[in-house]
């Protein structure tokens, strides 16, 4: 062993969206450690327990290492060439197509993969086959925050960073456990505690995070939206509106107060579950601050409120003038690593890259003309038809009315929130192609085909973490077996289908400079960064629109924004309570959420043993008083819903309100205890 055969490599953490800079060492081609990057911006040198033990999951043995393929529906799978797989693959779909349409056939993708990944599969979908039905698993964390970002500023881009953390006076976390599910930036936020700013904590758990804050308002589930509204009845009765500059930079303020100002703290405290002066407080402590944001995660972003929930944040922020400043402004805390790129580069059922539209002509001429569509006998164009987004995509497979799916990168059959639904769609398809790292999990034994993926960190690329930073994942050792970069597997397809001429790229630094080419002139331009400047001069914040230009810290300083008007706006909501009310049959409220050492359906964290010793089964937390003479704390427990049962290790929990109780979402059937 010589020190030359040892080498390290810099490249971003493949979890969370907050996007820490990591440190890989290899030797002889095997991963030794992972560590924080001292030099990365981000994180600085900080890192929490997960990309630790990348290693095991790099090197396990459930690996999938070669394409399979089942004769038949139930058949055990076996090995199958790249050249066939991807001809039959090829075949297969535009068979589908040529009998049923477009429509007939989806895609199911994830924020985990790579952005130049994002792109090939859009080109792939939305261009050769026709159809628009490619949407992700950012669907089902991040759809509300998009949504609410487009109506309220005019495109979707976080206007705060993470440096705003840092000179905030101010932070309300409003369904978020920052401690456990963003801990770098939860260690950010306590940096700035320690010297003065406050935070307040609307969760309805007592979380570490609530536990470490000034302030902590324990909403009841679904009562987040009339929380807000109230702290804003309290904001403009107690004379804290920044009237100049709502007058100079806002549409839609007044009739937004004025829909405020029936939400007196009284009626705000029955419906949130929160104490009037409590409500109060709250609302004078962000509204007297100098400098306050606003950050949010899943809790607001999956409620059937959410879009409204991320709105009524923007308010807050709007109507007390804390925008475009440092240390203010409204930042959703994104759940995957690469939600974010996903969005530039239109990996959701209704977007082309660059934030263009499927509905709007000029966009999809644009997208089209890039790709030179027209120059392909086979490709069908873009259609003017969004695409089916998750839910329903599921839907119309489990009807018939699509037949095909492809699912990238991640496993609806745990994830998704109605499992029974998938699978009974998954049965009903006519094709299902599995592309994971992994193998199995529990969508894969729903799988015609099984593609390897190459994962981190086997493949090349760029990212796009929740403030906007474009940053490099670079490959440190070979993909296992014959697994292949995602890119490079639709790219094979594509040209298998006669598509060649639209997937000519060598690298992924190909790839990435057509996609960014796209962006010129977008609100999210990054038209000026490659490989090789990131590579030069380290991850940056978009725009970037030129080789030249600098960084942006945040958005909006000028206090214009990309609306008609050129204004922010704001719409009153519709404020209603949960979309399923407890009732006798059902009388317990279930939330969920992630524990700080796993990570969604535990492909990854599930193969370190050390992650597994800690958090070994799923759990239900309950108050004592609900658990009664049920079960006996540490007992298995059967947990039930109109949507199915699942068995759990009760834990007593004196901290949550009656009523409420919580599980981690992590485990499905290859992970969970034997029993439970």
């Amino acid at each position: 062993m010589t020190d030359a055969a040892r080498k390290e490599v810099a490249s971003t953490c493949p979890y969370c969206g907050v996007g820490c800079g990591v440190v890989a060492t290899v030797e002889h081609g095997r991963l030794l450690a992972v560590r924080g990057d001292a030099d990365y911006p981000v994180n600085r040198g900080a890192t929490c327990r997960k990309p630790i033990e990348l290693p095991s999951a790099a090197h396990s043995r459930a690996r999938a290492l070669v394409p399979k393929r089942r004769e038949a529906r139930g058949a055990a799978t076996v090995p199958v060439s790249w050249e066939r797989a991807t001809e039959e693959i090829a075949a297969r779909l535009l068979a589908i197509r040529d009998a049923h349409g477009p429509e007939a056939i989806g895609f199911y993708i994830s924020g985990q993969l790579l952005t130049e990944d994002y792109y090939a599969v859009n080109k792939l979908a939305k261009g050769v086959l026709g159809t628009n039905t490619v949407d992700s698993n950012s669907r089902l964390c991040m759809s509300s925050a998009v949504a609410g970002y487009r109506e309220t500023f005019g495109f979707d881009g976080p206007p705060p960073g993470y440096a705003d953390l840092d000179v905030a006076d101010h932070l309300l976390l409003l369904g978020t456990n920052t401690a456990a599910c963003h801990p770098i930036l939860w260690g950010r936020i306590q940096e700035r505690m320690s010297t003065g700013g406050e935070v307040v904590v609307v969760d309805p758990r007592a979380t570490a995070t609530a536990r470490g804050a000034d302030l902590h308002l324990p909403v009841k589930p679904g009562g987040d939206l009339a929380l807000l509204m109230g702290m804003i009845h309290v904001i403009d009765r107690d004379g804290l509106v920044d009237r100049t500059f709502v007058a100079e930079t806002v549409d839609g303020a007044e009739a937004f107060l004025d829909e405020a100002r029936t939400w007196h703290p009284a009626r705000a405290s029955e419906a949130s579950g929160v104490e009037a002066d409590l409500i109060v407080d709250a609302a004078r402590r962000f509204g007297s601050a100098n400098r306050a944001m606003a950050l949010w995660s899943m809790g607001a972003n999956q409620s059937t409120q959410g879009t409204r929930i991320n709105r009524a944040l923007h308010a807050l922020c709007l109507l007390t003038g804390n925008i475009g400043r440092p240390g203010t402004g409204p930042l959703s805390l994104t759940g995957q690593p690469n939600a974010m790129g996903g969005r530039e580069v239109g990996g959701l059922a209704d977007l082309l890259p660059g934030y263009r539209t499927i509905k709007n002509p000029g966009d999809r001429a644009a997208v089209a003309e890039h790709w030179q569509l027209d120059d392909l006998a086979v490709a069908r164009g873009i259609s003017d038809r969004p695409g089916l987004v998750a839910s329903d995509l599921f839907e119309a497979l489990e009807r018939g009315e699509m037949k095909a799916i492809w699912i990238v990168a991640t496993n609806p059959v745990v994830s998704f929130p109605d499992a029974a639904r998938v699978q009974r769609a998954l049965e009903a398809a006519d094709l299902v192609i599995v592309q994971d790292a992994y193998e199995p999990t529990e969508s894969s034994r729903f799988a015609d085909y099984l593609l390897p993926a190459a994962q981190w960190p086997e493949k090349d690329g760029t990212m796009t973490n929740s403030e906007r930073r474009v940053s490099r994942v670079r490959a440190a050792i070979a993909p296992p077996g014959e697994a292949r970069p995602d890119w490079e597997i639709f790219a094979a397809v594509g040209r298998a289908m006669g598509a060649g001429a639209a997937f000519p790229w060598a690298d992924a630094a190909a790839v990435h400079a057509e996609f960014v080419a796209l962006l010129a002139g977008r609100p999210c331009d990054y038209s000026g960064l490659s490989h090789e400047r990131l590579d030069r001069e380290g991850s940056m914040q978009w725009p970037v629109p030129a080789d030249d230009a600098p960084e942006t810290a945040r958005l909006y300083e000028d206090l214009r924004f990309p609306t008609p008007s050129g204004r922010a706006q704001l719409t009153p909501p519709l404020v209603d309570g949960p979309a399923e009310p407890a009732t006798e049959d059902f009388p317990l409220r279930l939330t969920t959420g992630r524990l700080a050492g796993h990570w969604h359906t535990m492909s990854r964290t599930g193969r370190s043993r050390a992650l597994a010793a800690a958090d070994p089964e799923p759990f239900l937390e309950v108050h004592p008083d609900d658990l009664g003479d049920l079960a006996e704390d540490g007992e298995l427990v059967r947990v039930r819903s109109k949507r199915g049962w699942v068995v759990l290790r009760a834990r007593a929990d004196d901290t949550l309100p009656r009523g409420v109780c919580f599980a981690p979402f992590h485990w499905g059937e290859l992970f969970a205890t034997p029993g439970a």
